[in-house]
């Protein structure tokens, strides 16, 4: 009965060791991980200050595929975005981070900024404007967020008087076509009336009987004038002979 006792405490004491190893090396590998992605984040924050934007997005890549849950890594590869002018990877690398809970309050706010920003260069300006207002809501003092906030606010209003100017113009421009088709369709319809009138005028008048007989009773009266005239004509020709 020791010897069953003692196995059981020997197969009890295996168990919890090989979670205690299991742990262990959890906790290494988590280590090697977090010091293997710190070198690249490193040499993406010195690329990032030599602005070789492009160079420091591939060094922050490389530190999220080591440790895709980097801060560090994933923040400044946003920013690296933001700086190349991809405000829509931007945006989506971002947007996330604001409600991530491995940041602090002061870190989300700053994504809801970035965020801001980069749709502030995209002129989604209600966007912009409630990232910014998500900003404040974490960090209620910061300046930059409060004068970024009234731009997009001024950028949007512009932006709606634009439109509504705009909208106003192609009403007028609509107005002024259907004004130019009914007189296209008014000169069209005169057109056709005087087409109407010139083909009128081009096919023999009816005539009554009696007017038929005037007309016909002044010709043979001008024919009769006609013929005195060329014979009084003829009557005062000269004729020379020739002296032989």
């Amino acid at each position: 009965m020791k010897t069953t006792v003692h196995s059981s405490r020997f197969t009890d004491y295996s168990f919890w060791k090989e979670i205690i190893c299991f742990l262990i090396l959890f906790i290494f590998c988590f280590v090697s991980n977090a010091q293997n992605e710190r070198p690249l984040v490193r040499e993406g924050n010195k690329l990032y200050k030599e602005k070789k934007f492009s160079d420091a997005e591939v060094s922050y890549k490389k530190s999220l595929n080591v440790n895709k849950e980097s801060r560090y890594g994933q923040f400044n590869l946003g920013n690296a975005y933001y700086k190349q002018g991809k405000f829509d990877d931007a945006i989506k690398q971002f947007t996330p981070l604001g409600t991530d809970k491995k940041f602090d309050k002061v870190e989300q706010s700053n994504a809801y900024h970035n965020l801001g920003n980069s749709y502030l260069q995209t002129k989604k300006y209600e966007e912009s404007i409630a990232a910014f207002k998500n900003s404040l809501k974490l960090n209620p003092h910061d300046s930059d967020t409060r004068y970024n906030l009234a731009y997009a606010q001024a950028m949007l209003q512009k932006q709606q008087q634009q439109q509504k100017k705009d909208n106003k113009d192609q009403k007028k421009d609509d107005k002024k076509d259907d004004k130019k088709d009914q007189q296209n369709e008014k000169d069209k319809n005169d057109q056709q009336k005087k087409d109407e009138q010139k083909q009128a005028q081009k096919q023999p008048q009816k005539i009554s009987k009696e007017d038929a007989e005037k007309i016909l009773q002044a010709l043979n009266n001008d024919e009769k004038n006609i013929q005195k005239k060329a014979q009084k004509i003829d009557a005062k020709k000269v004729v020379i002979e020739k002296n032989w």
